[in-house]
């Protein structure tokens, strides 16, 4: 196993989750809920199966696209996204 490749792994998923929406409502639930236990092997099996469906559909897309065309389309998503939250007016123009 690549242990360096596991620790990136590691780090960024868990940055990327601190304080992102599926948390919040991990804590609404676990707070609202008489057995947390549940709500956290819940939280975890769903957190597990996202992970496995991105890693399976990222490598059989990488089997087909070169990395870097990959690199570019995941920037250009990331950037889309970001002037999506920077500009959330631009989204009602087009729904009104």
């Amino acid at each position: 196993m690549d242990w360096q490749l596991f620790g990136l792994s590691f780090i960024t998923v868990f940055l990327a989750e601190v304080g992102d929406k599926s948390q919040l409502a991990a804590i609404a639930l676990g707070g609202s809920s008489k057995s947390p236990r549940a709500v956290f092997f819940g939280s975890i099996t769903a957190l597990i199966l996202a992970s496995f469906l991105g890693v399976i559909a990222g490598g059989t897309i990488a089997q087909f696209l070169p990395t870097k065309l990959l690199k570019a389309m995941a920037a250009i998503g990331f950037a889309v996204m970001a002037l999506r939250l920077l500009w959330p007016e631009f989204d009602d123009d087009e729904k009104g």
